[in-house]
């Protein structure tokens, strides 16, 4: 394969990329998922004790410390704003682990793009894989909270892969672009980090939305992450229905983004092997 030969930019090539490459995408995310816990005693458990000890401490600092409160009723327990902020964590999680890993990707598999023929398209896409692997953990863990302290679970539930199928296609888009630009930018993957942190404090994740000064309400609403999670919490917890109109213009700017990504990893991915 000539790596400075013209790549196939249309959606069409994207889609036909991801279906032609599944099994591959599939293999390589088994084994990012099972080779990040490799040697440790406790192995994929660590899946689970991680966002678990983490909603320990962000519920203890926000609901013992801060003292913030949901107002879900005038006797909202602990257990419940732990529920509350668990959704939050799980939506945020999904979308920087992607994007913090997206400007290392290339440049971590040097061997990919100078002595294999290999479609580099499909690295975001096995990151992604290996995320949604520790949500889907994280809401099974979530559920059982739930189902534990309430005594049901919402038939609601069923729609959150559609609440979360649109910030899987905007992510994937942006990862596309931070993986090009983390070749030639290499100070990158030190500021998705910034980016990511920030967003987890602008984002309705500890609070929520009418907590903030009303001048301050539409610079969280134009976080990218606020509403996915306030759909996820409508059908995981409040037991409604998502707001479809919402979710499809969503979807539709996703599908832009990740089409825009995309073509710009292809016109520039030729250069990745003469910077390497």
């Amino acid at each position: 394969m000539n790596p400075h030969a013209v790549q196939p930019t249309s959606l069409i090539s994207l889609l036909r990329s991801l279906w032609r490459n599944r099994q591959l995408i599939i293999q390589m995310t088994k084994r990012e998922v099972v080779g990040r816990y490799k040697g440790s005693v406790f192995g994929l458990a660590w899946s689970f004790f991680n966002p678990l000890l983490m909603l320990f401490i962000y519920t203890f600092v926000f609901s013992v410390v801060f003292k913030s409160r949901w107002g879900i009723n005038t006797e909202e327990t602990k257990t419940q704003f732990a529920i509350v902020l668990f959704v939050g964590m799980i939506v945020h999680g999904l979308f920087a682990e992607v994007i913090n890993r997206a400007p290392t990707l290339i440049t971590s598999n040097v061997n990919f793009v100078k002595k294999v023929v290999f479609p580099l398209d499909i690295l975001p896409s096995v990151s992604i894989g290996a995320a949604l692997f520790h949500s889907l953990v994280s809401l099974g863990v979530l559920m059982a909270a739930f189902l534990l302290f309430n005594g049901y679970l919402n038939w609601t539930i069923i729609f959150i892969p559609l609440v979360l199928l649109p910030l899987i296609i905007l992510t994937l888009g942006v990862a596309w672009m931070l993986a090009s630009l983390g070749v030639f930018l290499r100070d990158l993957a030190q500021t998705t980090g910034i980016i990511t942190m920030v967003m987890l404090f602008f984002s309705p994740i500890f609070y929520p939305v009418t907590a903030l000064p009303v001048e301050l309400r539409p610079w969280m609403m134009a976080n990218p992450l606020t509403f996915i999670i306030e759909q996820a919490r409508a059908v995981l917890i409040w037991g409604n229905l998502p707001n479809w109109m919402g979710l499809g213009i969503y979807t539709i700017a996703a599908t832009v983004v990740a089409w825009a990504g995309y073509v710009w990893f292809q016109k520039t991915r030729k250069g990745f092997a003469d910077v390497l």
